[in-house]
């Protein structure tokens, strides 16, 4: 009797999930032209964009522990970026990426610089102060929209390759995501991944070691809060539309809820926590209008009880399954010498 090629008791579900939830991205396309349905596609997108921002709040926060409240505000910077441009007749793509990259990057390394002089509780009351700032900041501009916001009058052209609808996005948004979960995985076995994560454990002897921890840090929150205004280039050309409640303190709330319910730690669970939180919140709207009465304790409870979030208990689900396994595979005692065996060999992994 031959084995089979791909026993069950081999597959891990914290592997075998993500890579069908990959797969699932990659066909919707072509099933969403198939069927003529185009809600998904822009529903999706969404879910992509905002899976790039909370990837990008995962860099600061899976490796370096910096719990921040303040990433909506680079989120909201992404998306202005590409409205005011838009505003005064410039749609041209590598102008608008080029205005996000150095505008997020210089705010993230004043912010960062200010905010890094505290830590835990600190820190984070100080971006989300960073974050109110910028919201209030651009409901006072009233000659751009005010609290109203304004529309994204040119969608954002690459060498002629537009992001004006949700089917040209799409792919874009798709493969950003994949480089950048490939990227932050490598990060983390890369010498200053490796000194962020040792910095998160002990400071104090990574300091002996000659290493100044705040000034990874400091790289690290400035590479965090650029990526995410790319995921607000995004959603600006997504949308069409630029608003203040884009840096809103409840974005920024979402975002790390996120992080909460896919795993803190774990590749794609930036992915998986925003595919799960962003289509339960469609599921109980439509369902009822006082959806968060559901979500709130829903949420809660994944926090108290969910050591992980989802990429956890798949990973503690696999364990289980490996020593039930390893159970099962032992063999009773065999049999006296006198007695002549029954078989040539074991059919352990058959």
């Amino acid at each position: 009797m031959m084995p089979p090629l791909f026993p069950l008791s081999r597959l891990k579900w914290s592997t075998l999930v993500p890579a069908i939830l990959v797969l699932a991205l990659i066909v919707l396309p072509l099933w969403s032209h198939a069927v003529g349905d185009r809600y998904y596609i822009a529903l999706v997108a969404r879910m992509i964009i905002y899976a790039i921002a909370a990837t990008a709040l995962h860099l600061a926060l899976g490796l370096a522990g910096l719990v921040s409240l303040g990433h909506g505000l680079f989120l909201g910077l992404g998306v202005y970026c590409v409205a005011l441009p838009a505003t005064f007749g410039i749609d041209n793509g590598w102008v608008h990426l080029g205005w996000t990259l150095v505008v997020c990057a210089t705010v993230a390394l004043i912010t960062g610089a200010i905010s890094l002089r505290t830590s835990g509780l600190g820190f984070l009351m100080i971006t989300l102060a960073f974050a109110q700032m910028g919201y209030y900041l651009l409901i006072s501009l009233k000659q751009f929209g005010g609290d109203d916001g304004i529309g994204v009058q040119r969608a954002s052209s690459f060498w002629g390759y537009d992001l004006a609808t949700a089917q040209a996005l799409y792919p874009v948004a798709l493969a950003l995501l994949l480089l950048l979960s490939w990227w932050a995985h490598r990060l983390r076995t890369a010498p200053l991944g490796m000194v962020l994560r040792a910095a998160e454990v002990n400071p104090r002897r990574v300091r002996a070691l000659g290493f100044h921890v705040s000034r990874y840090q400091l790289l690290i929150y400035v590479i965090s809060g650029a990526l995410c205004g790319v995921a607000g280039l995004l959603l600006a050309n997504l949308t069409q539309y630029a608003s203040p409640s884009s840096m809103s303190l409840q974005v920024s709330g979402d975002l790390l809820v996120m992080l909460v319910i896919g795993g803190v730690g774990y590749t794609f669970g930036p992915l998986i926590g925003t595919i799960a939180f962003l289509a339960t919140e469609e599921l109980l709207k439509g369902w009822s209008d006082h959806w968060m009465v559901v979500m709130g304790p829903a949420i809660l409870m994944v926090a108290l009880l969910g050591r992980g979030g989802v990429c956890g208990w798949l990973e503690r689900l696999d364990r289980r399954r490996t020593r039930a396994s390893s159970q099962d595979s032992v063999q009773p005692q065999a049999a006296p010498a006198a007695q002549a065996p029954t078989s040539l060999g074991s059919k352990e992994g058959f």
